[in-house]
């Protein structure tokens, strides 16, 4: 996973068409033979398809330039030259092409997962068969094949999934993924453990979420700060937002108006990107087991007054170590999922 990549800058050229051919018949008892040059074949395609098995964009780091095959030129004998072979890209789900220039979406794969044909090849030449004339008998001259065309995109992955877990660093995100789902992100009691966005399915049932574990954002981030925007764009194709809050922080009341805010500054620096502020969400006080066994905190049940702050925001608690609330909690991912997928929200 620490080759995970998520932006690439390509660049495609499309195949020239062949040139057509000059020639003429050349049989014993032909004496005027006339023209018998073949057209130029056509140029290969760049084509984008879709690889469900990738996940990052990490095999466009080593291969930046991508060629199709030209066309072969025509032959004698009006003999046509061979088209020339596509090349095709792969792509992992969510990928986004852009013009590097212009930074305009070309095309998102986010809904249609169909190969995308982004340059054709160049048309091939005609050959001199293609100019006689009753002026002209014999002539002399064909077309040369259509040039290729070549262009600079960006590639950007933005990962799909169903619920997308938010918060500060060490809040209990990469924790919470590795208990719901086969996912086994890196987990240690220090902050910015998860550099990478990590995906997993909770099954319940034969309903299945994926879920993804996005690095922990700081204040600022919105502007760079910490690991900034190259991981909040992650959130945006995500239908469901869950806060996690550190209940054994010390902040634990300032912490969710801090994360919306971010979001807020995020999707106004971005407004071609859906608001995040809008998407259905929770807030899910993680740590309870430390309010029960740390003498500082016992006295204060700071998951009563997390839902006595936010009256119109669903507040859920849960420990990861010891399980308590796990079960609700993914009964209500999987109530917020099917809401969402009926349209009821």
């Amino acid at each position: 996973m620490e080759r995970f990549a998520d932006e690439a800058t390509i660049e495609v050229t499309s195949g020239s068409g062949g040139n057509g051919k000059v020639a003429f018949r050349r049989e014993k008892y032909v004496p005027r033979g006339g023209p018998s040059g073949g057209d130029g074949g056509r140029g290969g395609d760049v084509v984008f398809t879709i690889k469900r098995n990738l996940r990052t964009l990490a095999h466009l780091r080593y291969k930046r330039k991508f060629k199709a095959e030209n066309g072969k030129d025509g032959g004698n004998s009006g003999c046509y030259g061979h088209n020339g072979s596509d090349v095709i890209i792969p792509l992992p789900p969510g990928s986004l092409i852009k013009d590097a220039l212009t930074n305009k979406i070309i095309h998102d794969f986010s809904n249609n997962e169909e190969d995308f044909i982004f340059l054709k090849g160049g048309n091939g030449g005609w050959g001199n068969i293609h100019f006689k004339s009753s002026v002209n008998q014999a002539p002399n001259k064909a077309q040369p094949g259509k040039a290729g065309v070549t262009k600079t995109l960006i590639i950007e992955l933005q990962i799909m999934a169903d619920i997308g877990l938010v918060g500060f660093p060490n809040a209990g995100k990469s924790s919470l993924l590795d208990k719901f789902t086969n996912a086994r992100p890196k987990i240690a009691a220090y902050p910015f453990t998860t550099k990478i966005p990590n995906l997993g399915v909770l099954t319940v049932g034969d309903s299945d979420i994926i879920i993804a574990d996005i690095p922990g954002l700081i204040e600022g981030a919105s502007k760079g700060a910490g690991l900034g925007i190259r991981f909040l764009k992650h959130i945006s194709r995500t239908q469901i937002l869950a806060f996690l809050i550190d209940l054994s922080d010390d902040n634990y009341l300032e912490a969710f108006d801090i994360l919306l805010k971010e979001l807020e500054s995020f999707s106004s620096e971005y407004p071609d990107i859906p608001d995040l502020t809008k998407k259905k969400r929770l807030i899910v006080g993680t740590k309870t087991d430390l309010l029960d066994s740390n003498e500082e905190l016992e006295n204060t049940n700071r998951l009563t007054e997390l839902i006595k702050k936010y009256p119109s925001e669903e507040v859920l608690g849960i420990s990861v170590f010891s399980g308590d609330g796990i079960k609700e909690l993914s009964g209500a991912f999987i109530k917020l999922t099917k809401e969402t997928e009926t349209g009821d929200l």
